[in-house]
């Protein structure tokens, strides 16, 4: 008998699936392998249609797209092409993510959700990091792009965890997030305007 969630059962399947999109925007692949490691462990359920996503199969083969994706970040120039290469599957990513923990629901409003919150948070990290990433190369001849890497590849798998143990507080780090970078890249304009 399948069980009824309550409101804040519901709310929190939603928000656990906009933390764990909103992880995606750092690395693609890292928190979807966080989600399948806790879904093949038992500590995380899935609607039905993303079952495959906690199979062993699915396990290995992100296991080997996250690590591939964290080393190809540390390669210069390489980082650049991955941030053009990743927006759109980041896109794709946050809302597979979102919708695999986006449980009892009707298949319209999940899919809304999950597209709009979903791809959207994750369009807005990736967003953010692609051009921290290109201030970066500008700014330090991309000696500086490794850093950025280390810190994009902590966020993610911080988050992705966090989101799991308390997904109200991923969320508010994801927001955090945005609302500082916002502040700074308002400032770097302003301060990059000729005085009048």
């Amino acid at each position: 008998m399948l069980s009824r969630m309550t409101p804040l059962d519901t709310l929190l399947s939603i928000t656990l699936g906009v933390a764990l999109a909103a992880a995606t925007g750092f690395r693609v692949f890292l928190p979807l392998l966080v989600t399948s490691v806790a879904a093949y462990t038992g500590h995380l359920h899935l609607a039905d249609s993303f079952a495959w996503l906690g199979t062993p199969a699915a396990l290995a083969m992100l296991a080997v797209a996250a690590v591939v994706e964290v080393l190809a970040y540390y390669i210069p120039a390489v980082d650049n092409l991955l941030d053009a290469l990743t927006t759109p599957l980041a896109l794709v990513a946050g809302t597979v993510v979102s919708a695999a923990v986006i449980t009892d629901m009707p298949p319209l409003v999940k899919w809304s959700t999950a597209i709009i919150a979903g791809g959207g948070a994750a369009a807005l990290t990736q967003g953010v990091t692609t051009l921290v990433r290109a201030k970066s190369t500008a700014f330090t001849a991309g000696l500086g792009n490794p850093v950025v890497s280390t810190a994009e590849m902590l966020a993610a798998a911080t988050i992705s965890l966090l989101a799991l143990a308390a997904p109200l507080l991923a969320l508010a780090l994801v927001v955090g997030f945005c609302v500082i970078t916002v502040r700074l890249v308002r400032r770097f304009l302003r301060s990059g305007k000729p005085a009048q």
